[in-house]
Formats: C-alpha cells, structure tokens, sequence
C-alpha cells in the first residue's frame, strides 16, 4: 500500500472515532436530560444509539487490527492505532452506563422525587460531559498538557459523587417514602463517576499517543 493511501486510512480512523466520541458525548447529556426530565422517548432514543455505537467500536477494531497486519505500522503510526483502539472501548463503555441512566428513567415511575439532589446530578452530568468533550478536543490536538488538566477534573467528579451520596443517604433516613428513588440517585451518580474514570483513561491514551509511555494519571479508577 502507498503511504498516502496508509494516511488516509489513518485520518479515516481518526475521524470515525471522534465522530464516535461525539455521539456518546451526547447519548451522556440526554440520557440524564431524559432522567431529570422523567422524559422516556428520550430515555428510548438513548437506548437506541447504543447499538450505532457500539457497531462503530467494532468497526473501528476491526479495521485497526487490519491496519497493523497488513503495513505492520511503526512508532507514532501504531500509537496512533492502539490509542483508538482502546479509548474507543472506553468511549463504549461510556455509552453502556449512559444506557443504564436511560433505563433508570423508564424503570422509576411515580415515586416520590427529591429535586435537589436531581438538580446535583444534573450539575454532575454537565461537568461530566464537559470533561467527555474536552477530551476529544485534546485528542484530536494530541495535546498530553490538557489530558494530564482534563484528568484532573474527575477529582471534582468524585466530589459530586460524595455529596449525592451523602445527602441521598440522609433523606432515605428522613423519609422511608424517598428510599426507591434515593436508591436510583446513587446508581445514576455512580454511573457518572465511572463515566468520569473512563475519560481518565482516554487522557492516559493521549498521553502514549503523545509521548510513548504508559502513564497512571490517578490512581482511584478503573484500568
């Protein structure tokens, strides 16, 4: 193969994940949107995108792995194939839970709601899904100084975690009636946090992408 058509294979891949990440950068919004909302259609349409994406993740490996067998690609070109490789398994993962949040808003019918603590899942969602977007960004710069700052943020995750949980825990205390929908806050909030610690991971991706090495940018999320 000419190397001009390997680059533009290469720039192919490239865009087919961000379009990817975009499309779980929105599955990610609505999915809460949907939730605080108590809105199902949209809940429904969160579901539904969950197959796209997931078709792309296989496509996107699939044509990875094509793409180191057949011009055995070295340095920068084969970081390049093994960062969209595993963030796009990440980005996958990220709609899985969006997935879960949706069903959470089909299952929750008619119990009694607490709306502040739906108005700090919301605040979390949209610094989340800040974080998700930021992250493309700094992917398609191959920028290691803004993924080392973007992984920082999940700090902030983590904080808005705490404090769902915290307070979903006193008013389930205070008032048996809340015990079902506390309950699902703390899902829907541990659905963000982890959402959190998959953008951790494609920050740590950029970073490889950048410099070669494997780094651990924190040390409290999943591998």
């Amino acid at each position: 193969m000419l190397r001009s058509q390997f680059e533009e294979e290469l720039l192919n891949l490239h865009n087919q994940f961000y379009e990817m990440g975009m499309m779980v950068s929105n599955v990610v919004h609505k999915s809460v949107r949907a939730y605080i909302n108590h809105d199902k259609k949209i809940a429904n349409e969160v579901i539904d995108y969950d197959v796209q994406i997931n078709d792309m993740e296989v496509k996107l490996e699939k044509k990875s792995f094509e793409m180191i067998a057949l011009q055995q690609p070295v340095t920068t070109d084969l970081r390049m194939i093994i960062t969209v490789m595993k963030a796009s398994s990440d980005l996958e993962r990220m709609a899985d839970h969006a997935v879960s949040i949706a069903k959470s808003t089909i299952r929750l019918k008619g119990e009694t709601r607490i709306p502040e603590i739906e108005k700090e899942i919301s605040d979390m969602s949209d610094y989340v899904k800040k974080m998700v977007d930021n992250v493309l960004i700094a992917y398609v710069k191959t920028d290691q100084k803004d993924a080392r700052m973007i992984a920082k943020m999940d700090t902030r995750v983590n904080e808005y975690f705490d404090s769902i949980y915290s307070h979903s825990i006193k008013a389930m205390q205070a008032n048996p009636e809340t015990v079902v929908s506390g309950t699902d806050y703390l899902h829907v909030a541990t659905y963000l946090e982890r959402i959190g610690d998959y953008v951790t991971n494609i920050c740590e991706w950029i970073v490889y992408l950048a410099t070669g090495k494997i780094t651990e940018l924190n040390s409290n999320h999943d591998e």
